[in-house]
């Protein structure tokens, strides 16, 4: 083996073995205070988003559908995998410049998300500031 040619052999497989770039550390399954709720945040993108995973409605009847939304054309879709957050960055421990979609409503808000401590999340979701609601999630997993 050449001299070059072993070392792209070394350069390869440091690359296969490199870390996985960390997750956020809001990512995860968090409990809402409504419905007894539960929302999986993930990255999509560049930004958190956060979908309708359960909730005690959800169970009662698994093809609930978002009767509420301010959109007509979106009252027959179904709450479960909902996307319900959307378009929140920064880190590690504030993302901003989100929104917040809110089924008891049908409401979508601009939001903010603020991880407390490893397990608690404070969700604020504001028509315009100061009407805004807050609320403490708790981590699931």
């Amino acid at each position: 083996m050449t001299r070059l040619g072993g070392l792209s052999l070394i350069a390869a497989a440091s690359l296969s073995v490199a870390p996985a770039l960390a997750a956020s550390p809001v990512e995860g399954l968090w409990r809402t205070p409504t419905n007894n709720g539960q929302v999986r945040i993930s990255e999509c993108g560049q930004a958190l988003c956060g979908r309708i995973v359960d909730s005690d409605r959800i169970r009662a009847d698994p093809n609930l559908a978002d009767s509420k939304n301010k959109n007509e054309a979106l009252r027959n879709r179904p709450l479960k995998d909902l996307l319900m957050l959307q378009g929140f960055t920064g880190g590690p421990t504030e993302w901003k410049g989100g929104t917040v979609y809110n089924p008891e409503d049908g409401g979508t808000y601009k939001g903010t998300l603020k991880l407390v401590d490893a397990n608690t999340l404070k969700l604020t979701g504001c028509i315009v500031f100061p009407l805004c609601k807050t609320q403490t999630w708790r981590r699931i997993d």
